[in-house]
């Protein structure tokens, strides 16, 4: 049973800066992926809701998506599976007219030791979490130079926006596999935004730290492992909400963003800051 983490965030607030736009999110039946798909909805932007195995979920975030007044669309692929994907970008296409917003935020974890991790269980990391953004991407790109830009709608041609981890810099003893998968993300984001940028097409990562997601909730069996995970690893001291990443990507999705570019930015709560010499000196 885990316990009830006491949410102290502040109310989210989504103003319409997206009005017009279309965006699609992959994962988007729980976390921070429904998290997001919510926030581009109430920030005015229809929305592809992917997802793989969660029909349930990506059903609650659609009447979430439709209570804010937008379009949704429900789509199942793997994203690791590059036919899947661009069958899910055809969809797009038809059912929206174009892309403005792409987040490939799917992601899988299978823990081990190395010496204990199968080639499955590697690959099957690597797959989703890294392949996936490339398939995802590689089509983004494509939609967004096929229909070029309407500034009308966004002074950018397209945004890609990567939902990363800190382990793309913090190294994760017996998740080797996430970590590395990560970490090559960032340099894929950076390597991406270095060749799309004279296009106006803005590539950058949002890097969660602890959040409230059901992954890392069923970690914090009691209060006292709450606390110990506080004290140690967050100084801002608060686990984070999913709306703390969908008001980040709402930011970089939105023109507000539009000289930011090859960047990540970290909604950690401070993780990053090497709390371990807080106190040290």
């Amino acid at each position: 049973m885990s316990y009830v983490v006491p949410n102290e965030a502040p109310a989210p607030r989504f103003d319409r800066v997206l009005a017009g736009q279309k965006a699609l999110v992959t994962g988007a039946s729980k976390g921070l992926g429904q998290a997001t798909a919510i926030g581009f909805a109430k920030a005015g932007a229809d929305v592809l809701i992917n997802y793989n195995g969660d029909r349930a979920g990506a059903e609650e975030t659609k009447a979430a998506v439709e209570a804010a007044g937008q379009k949704a669309v429900i789509f199942r692929a793997n994203v690791a599976k590059e036919d899947e994907v661009a069958g899910m970008f055809r969809v797009m296409q038809e059912e929206f007219g174009r892309l403005d917003i792409c987040v490939p935020n799917a992601a899988h974890q299978l823990n081990a030791k190395v010496d204990e991790m199968t080639l499955a269980e590697w690959q099957g990391v690597i797959d989703v979490n890294l392949t996936g953004v490339f398939l995802c991407a590689r089509e983004a790109v494509r939609a967004f130079k096929r229909q070029g830009i309407d500034r009308s709608v966004s002074a950018a041609m397209g945004k890609l926006i990567f939902m990363s981890s800190v382990h793309d810099v913090i190294p994760w003893e017996g998740h080797a596999n996430y970590a590395a998968a990560k970490g090559g993300l960032m340099l894929f984001m950076k390597s991406l935004a270095q060749e799309v940028s004279h296009l106006r097409i803005r590539v950058n990562s949002v890097s969660p730290g602890a959040i409230r997601t059901p992954m890392n909730v069923e970690k914090l069996t009691s209060q006292e492992v709450y606390e110990k995970l506080l004290l140690k690893l967050i100084p801002n001291k608060r686990i984070g909400e999913p709306e703390d990443v969908a008001q980040a990507a709402v930011w970089l999705a939105a023109d507000q963003s539009d000289y930011v570019c090859g960047t990540t930015i970290y909604v950690d709560g401070g993780m990053c800051l090497y709390p371990g010499f807080i106190g040290a000196g």
